[in-house]
């Protein structure tokens, strides 16, 4: 067990409550290991109807994401600490997805990396509007894992696509509007929901009594901010190349679409790259186990690349925001490079 988060069960609810407020709540190993022993235990256990994810109350953000520097320092050695974390970290986004009982999330805060992966796989999500969704991971050379192969091109039209490669940010109900979460709730009435939940009987219909609390308290969801920009992000990210990516937006020539071109050439051109075919193949996959094998292959190797070590030196270490990513433009970066991080690891290939 490690102090960074509460488990216990209360009233037929499994709680896991994230208490780590002085990193906002971000995954390590212990707590990601000791959430994927509670979803095994709980699992078959018919004293737990549900499972509800939170954080620590009175504290900022739901969850910031993972232990970055850790990785990086791993990375720069023989990355074992890293993959390990990988290996606990993948096990537990399974373990959330195929667990055979309501799941709710309250994404109340800043919900990026990591604490997307610990929400979004759960069946009912609750944004507040102080949520704030991003998957930032192509501006620090990581790639947008914990099932972002999965779930991002899931989303409607191109919207994961955009998220994925530009890491724009999503706030309150737009979080709701773009399908990541489920359910919109202004905080004031998260107290309210929780005092629901503890008093409920959920013995018997776990799922629709969970629906039936949520549909008095939470709000309609209004069309997100994006649709304005929805066209664009639908025309111009639906390629399988960046390079053709770019391009569409650099004919468009809009404001919008431009901005976009400029956040795109911010980012590690490598990562971009891996990141839109981590995607693509997610979207052909019909397994969340096979996805969360590859996004393992990718981050096993991903840990020690140039750009990753130097994304965390200029963005998290120097603070200068000034990495000198090799190569240094999308159009550079060949194809070889990206298909390394998709072979086979053999004795090394994550299993369930």
């Amino acid at each position: 067990m490690t102090e960074d988060v509460s488990i216990r069960v209360e009233g037929g609810v499994g709680r896991i409550t994230l208490t780590r407020p002085s990193a906002l709540h971000a995954l390590n190993t212990p707590m990601c290991a000791a959430i994927l022993t509670a979803l095994q235990g709980w699992s078959g256990d018919d004293a737990v109807n549900l499972v509800l994810i939170d954080h620590q109350e009175g504290t900022r953000g739901f969850c910031a994401g993972g232990d970055i520097r850790m990785l990086a320092e791993s990375g720069a050695g023989d990355a074992s600490e890293a993959r390990a974390f990988f290996a606990v970290e993948y096990r537990m986004n399974v373990a959330l997805d195929e667990f055979p009982k309501p799941v709710l999330a309250i994404m109340d805060g800043v919900t990026m990396g990591g604490g997307v992966g610990l929400s979004v796989h759960g069946s009912h999500r609750v944004a507040t509007e102080r949520t704030l969704f991003a998957m930032p991971e192509t501006g620090i050379g990581l790639f947008p894992d914990v099932g972002g192969g999965w779930f991002l091109p899931r989303l409607a039209g191109e919207l994961g696509t955009w998220l994925a490669l530009t890491g724009d940010r999503l706030k309150g109900q737009d979080v709701a509007a773009a399908g990541v979460a489920t359910h919109f709730l202004p905080s004031e009435l998260v107290p309210n929901l929780m005092k629901q939940i503890a008093s409920a009987d959920f013995s018997v219909g776990a799922a629709e009594m969970l629906n039936e609390i949520l549909r008095t308290l939470t709000h309609s969801i209004p069309a997100g901010g994006f649709e304005a920009n929805r066209a664009v992000i639908d025309t111009c990210f639906a390629f399988d190349n960046a390079e053709e990516i770019v391009s569409a937006l650099e004919a468009d020539g809009g404001d919008w679409a431009l901005s976009q071109v400029k956040s795109l050439r911010s980012k590690s051109p490598e990562t971009v790259k891996v990141a839109l075919r981590q995607l693509r193949e997610g979207r052909q996959l019909t397994s969340f186990r096979d996805n969360m094998q590859m996004e393992y292959r990718i981050g096993w190797r991903k840990v020690q690349s140039h750009d990753f070590q130097e994304g965390v030196r200029a963005v998290i270490i120097d603070k200068d925001n000034a990495p000198s990513w090799d190569p240094a433009t999308i159009e550079d970066v060949p194809d070889e490079m990206v298909d390394k991080y998709f072979a086979p690891l053999g004795e090394d290939e994550l299993t369930f």
